[in-house]
């Protein structure tokens, strides 16, 4: 029995299941999608408001229904690298005036002050931050 051609296979078969074993090694970008929908604006959207100050807030819905122009909705989806899709709809009911009478959000949105921590303030310190002689006009 010849030995080379037997190492080779396994050595083969070895190299290709370990390469599909390796699973999330390509970055994937996180995808949102339809309208952003921060948990502080939503808030700020009352009852008796007009539908220009709802659009101001909220900018164009995505959906508006065509048998009933007096409700929009507002669907955002986000979607995080490899988790799951999560979608938010917030459902803006107006009357005939065009004043809104009620508002239904799915379900809570994600704070934002958690998700903003790439945002931090690097500030120098020590002799870094001293002027030197060639940027006198700081």
């Amino acid at each position: 029995m010849q030995l080379k051609p037997v190492i080779a296979v396994i050595a083969l078969a070895l190299s290709l299941s370990a390469c599909s074993s390796i699973n999330k090694v390509v970055y994937r970008i996180d995808v949102p999608q339809g309208n952003y929908l921060e948990a502080a604006t939503v808030q700020q959207v009352k009852a008796g408001m007009t539908k220009e100050q709802v659009q101001y807030l909220l900018g164009t819905p995505v959906l508006q229904d065509p048998f009933n122009a007096n409700t929009w909705h507002y669907v955002y989806l986000q979607q995080h690298s490899y988790e799951d899709p999560v979608q938010h709809t917030l459902v803006v009911t107006f009357d005939n005036k065009g004043i809104v009478t009620n508002t239904d959000l799915d379900k809570p949105l994600p704070d934002v002050e958690k998700h903003s921590v790439n945002n931090a303030i690097i500030e120098a310190t020590g002799a870094a931050s001293e002027k030197s002689w060639w940027q006198f006009w700081k």
